[in-house]
């Protein structure tokens, strides 16, 4: 609860801040600024409005298989018409007037593909015959029946239908939790090159710190005639490399800068500082289990699964063509009629119905034979596919596994080289001051000092770039030694069977 609380607040303050435009700067941690863009980015916006249309079509379809409730009225019907009666060989006029309406309750079987539905059509009618002799007939009828539509050698389309939504929505769950692990690899790597950036900038200002010191030392030795002339030249070109390097480490600042703004739609006149905290600790990593995460969570895996499905029920559509099919119709009912109201059941007639239609196909010159074989040949190679999928994944978790030992190392080394440039530094510093060195060494031991504390930054990045790089892909956080799971991602106002489970 803290957590969450302590999010909520960070974000609020960051759409403070954006909304204000105050020149003031910020820091911004890498927390927040990913927990910024989650409620910020565009993509996650649009992945997630896709959700929210696949959660009301299933809401919907789910809707669909709930009894039904319709009441047709035909409250008035006047017709009037001669006719021929060829029993008779005469003509007759025949007017009628009738008012009636049917209230029905359907209710879909998912289990059979089968409709029930129960019905009651009520109405009154006056009916009058003149041929010669007028007849005439005035009464209230009621139909009461039961009525089972049953189709016969097919599959069930009410369930296909149901499933397909159900995997349109699972899957649109997935593109939602895939698209904030790229959101959060992105905002990592953008923020991570903004701290590189600022890293170099600062370099370089200890770098000129340091060439304009050695600017004044000489320039005093010149003036009191205890050094070359040529010496203060060298010295005066050693600041103004200096003042150069910082100028573009200024400009390369602004940029990541600017690029971290567009990802997180931060305006672009706001202006912030990061605060980031890089150590140099090894995380212990098992590639046996990072593969076995991988295969077993990730989610283009489960997503090519729904495709497979997606395949199958092709198939049983194909089949369906050119095929036998039938459907059993059963009616069962109670029909009564009479002048008085009260009385319509007096004398009532029961009206089964029952009815089988086949539809035998004969000849079809082997296209549904085609069709059934093409499909398979698209199943087996969509299998490959899977298959390959599988590899690169599996490749792809190793190749991480072992850069990551391989930063470690770099890691090691990197760090003893800074501190040996460091050294070097110090004691080629003091030479300097006394003389023993002339300008242009001192500025080589200047740049390789800067030069290998740049490294051993990049070294560390790069090093927790691959372990995030490695979190994605095997959906096992090694630093907190626990499972990923994706599916936790989507907001918490999605009712979905991943949540709860």
């Amino acid at each position: 609860m803290l957590k969450s609380i302590r999010k909520t607040t960070c974000v609020c303050s960051l759409l403070l801040y954006g909304m204000t435009m105050q020149a003031q700067q910020w820091n911004l941690t890498l927390e927040d600024a990913l927990q910024y863009s989650i409620d910020h980015s565009p993509e996650l916006q649009n992945a997630l409005l896709n959700l929210e249309r696949y959660k009301l079509s299933l809401e919907a379809q789910k809707a669909s298989l709930k009894s039904k409730f319709s009441l047709t009225l035909n409250p008035f019907s006047y017709s009037n018409s001669r006719s021929f009666d060829n029993r008779f060989s005469q003509w007759y006029t025949n007017e009628s007037f009738s008012s009636n309406g049917t209230f029905s309750i359907t209710q879909p079987i998912i289990w059979t593909d089968a409709t029930v539905s129960l019905n009651n059509k009520f109405g009154w009618q006056s009916n009058t015959s003149t041929s010669g002799t007028s007849n005439k007939n005035q009464a209230f009828s009621n139909d009461l029946y039961l009525s089972i539509n049953q189709p016969l050698f097919t599959y069930n389309r009410t369930k296909v239908d149901l499933e397909s939504i159900e995997r349109d929505y699972e899957n649109a769950l997935i593109n939602y939790a895939l698209r904030r692990l790229s959101l959060e690899s992105s905002i990592t790597s953008s923020f991570y090159n903004v701290y590189t950036a600022k890293n170099n900038l600062e370099i370089s200002e200890a770098e000129l710190k340091d060439a304009q010191q050695n600017f004044d030392i000489i320039k005093n030795k010149v003036e009191a005639d205890l050094s070359a002339r040529d010496e203060l030249y060298q010295a005066e070109l050693n600041v103004a490399q200096a003042v150069s390097t910082v100028d573009n480490r200024k400009v390369s600042l602004e940029n990541a800068k600017d690029d971290l703004k567009k990802i997180l739609g931060i305006e672009i006149e706001q202006d912030f500082d990061i605060t980031a905290e890089i150590t140099a600790k090894p995380v212990p990593i098992n590639m046996m289990l990072a593969i076995e995460s991988a295969l077993s969570s990730r989610l283009e895996l489960r997503q090519r699964e729904i495709s497979r499905i997606e395949q199958d029920i092709q198939m049983k559509q194909i089949k369906e063509n050119n095929s036998l099919d039938g459907n059993l119709s059963l009616s069962l009912g109670i029909m009564g009629d009479n002048e008085d109201f009260n009385k319509i059941y007096d004398h009532p007639t029961n009206n089964p119905r029952v009815s089988m239609s086949l539809s035998i196909p004969l000849f079809d010159w082997g296209e549904r034979k085609a069709r059934i074989k093409a499909q398979e040949i698209a199943i087996k190679m969509y299998d490959m596919e899977t298959d390959e999928e599988r590899k690169s994944i599996e490749i792809a978790v190793r190749k991480s596994c072992r850069s990551l030992r391989n930063l470690e190392a770099q890691i090691a080394i990197a760090e003893q080289s800074v501190q040996n440039a460091q050294l070097t530094y110090d004691l080629n510093a003091e030479r300097y001051r006394n003389g023993e060195l002339t300008g242009m060494e001192m500025n080589q031991f200047q740049t390789q000092l800067s030069n290998q504390k740049m490294s051993y930054v990049s070294t560390l990045i790069n090093y927790k770039l691959e372990l995030l790089n490695l979190k994605i892909i095997s959906l096992y956080d090694f630093e907190n030694d626990k499972h990923v799971i994706p599916m936790s991602v989507v907001p918490q106002d999605v009712d979905t069977k991943e949540n709860k489970k």
